[in-house]
């Protein structure tokens, strides 16, 4: 079969891509990915001895206030009434996430107003420099010192794996602070999660585009003979692996943080009693706890689920703790590290990239971003708004 389209990738960018080709262009797309499912890092599968839906490579939660982006996805998929809420243990005791007002009271042992907890948390504040030359100073200036050594400091230095003293400012600009009792995760119109799972979200996708996407897992495009034919006939390519792969790192390797996941199926019904709990001091290694059966609690609260493939096992529960890590060649990329060195090896790669222009680079991989779902969709929808032109 002869193609318009390769696209290197089946990660949420990828099948956007791929779904707008196909349904709008009405081209011939073939999409190959290396790993042996679709859907990238937001993968998600049943764990075969619990029944528990579980994001194979960490927690990855949907929301949104990109209006195109909700109306988009919900072509696709019906969400949940899934409301993120985290928490963290700190000196044995557990504290709600992000700070806001009850966190700030349970700390101090107080019954701050808003107003009281404002001006406590500015006098504490002032002692930071006018000019934050790094995270401590950073964390310092907006959430003082006592609150910022509780949770933040330690648990960044987990987190990468280097002292808060020692990172750029950059990394922690925008700390919220509620002073009220919300303890909502995220501040988005829409939230929520795929009600039959991630992979159904992403196979309706597909299925929405008929025969005009063909799908190869388990294909490498460096290496694969079919698809060297591909390139060396300079099909219009859609790449989202790393950029900097693709040149052969020819300037050298963009660093990234990654993490190592250790999952646990444990012989109890409930383990930590919330989908998240995240760690702030130095022990235990770990920086959180994810528990994946309360991300569906309408599988295990609904007689409707009893009978059906989502009904979890009772008695049982899944755990991934999760460790950061320095990331080295073959570890999956999870968070640019991003710093000023990267940035202009990062410029050099977009500069031969304004030259392969049979290539189009997206997602996380092929722009060095960290993108959260609904941004991946958004950025996907608009390059693909461009290359319509072109089309």
């Amino acid at each position: 079969m002869e193609y318009d389209v390769l696209i290197v990738g089946a990660g949420l960018f990828g099948l956007t891509m791929a779904e707008r080709l196909a349904n709008v262009a009405g081209k011939r797309v073939l999409i190959i990915d290396k790993r042996n499912h679709i859907g990238g890092n937001c993968y998600s599968e049943f764990d075969p001895e619990t029944g528990i839906e579980c994001h194979k490579y960490g927690a990855h939660l949907f929301h949104t206030s990109l209006e195109n982006v909700w109306q988009y996805v919900n072509q696709f998929t019906k969400f949940t009434n899934y409301v993120h809420k985290v928490y963290t243990t700190h000196d044995g005791v557990v504290y709600p996430l992000p700070i806001n007002l009850g966190t700030i009271n349970q700390f101090f042992a107080a019954a701050y107003t808003p107003d009281e907890a404002k001006v406590k948390i500015a006098g504490q504040a002032a002692s930071a420099p006018a000019n934050p030359q790094n995270l401590a100073e950073q964390g310092i200036s907006l959430i003082g010192q006592p609150l910022f050594d509780a949770f933040i400091k330690n648990y960044t230095a987990k987190q990468w794996q280097t002292p808060a003293e020692d990172l750029s400012p950059e990394i922690i600009k925008r700390l919220p602070v509620r002073y009220n009792y919300d303890n909502r995760y995220f501040n988005d119109t829409h939230e929520g999660l795929p009600i039959d799972g991630y992979e159904a979200w992403f196979q309706s996708m597909l299925d929405s585009c008929g025969d005009k996407v063909t799908v190869r897992l388990e294909t490498d495009y460096f290496t694969d003979p079919e698809i060297q034919k591909l390139r060396e006939a300079k099909i219009l390519t859609v790449y989202t692996g790393p950029i900097d792969r693709f040149y052969d790192y020819q300037f050298g390797e963009l660093k990234w943080r990654s993490l190592d996941l250790e999952k646990e199926v444990l012989d109890v019904d409930d383990f930590q009693g919330c989908p998240v709990m995240n760690y702030a001091d130095l022990e235990p290694k770990y920086t959180r706890i994810h528990e994946f059966k309360h991300f569906h609690p309408e599988r295990t609260s609904n007689p409707a689920f009893a009978d059906t493939a989502y009904a979890p096992e009772s008695g049982k529960t899944v755990i991934v703790r999760e460790y950061s890590k320095t990331w080295h060649l073959g570890d999956e990329p999870y968070y640019p590290v991003n710093t000023a060195e990267d940035r202009a090896v990062l410029a050099r790669y977009q500069d031969l990239a304004t030259k392969d222009t049979n290539i189009i680079f997206g997602g996380r991989l092929g722009e060095y971003a960290y993108y959260d779902m609904d941004k991946t969709i958004a950025a996907a929808l608009a390059k693909f708004d461009e290359l319509k032109q072109r089309l």
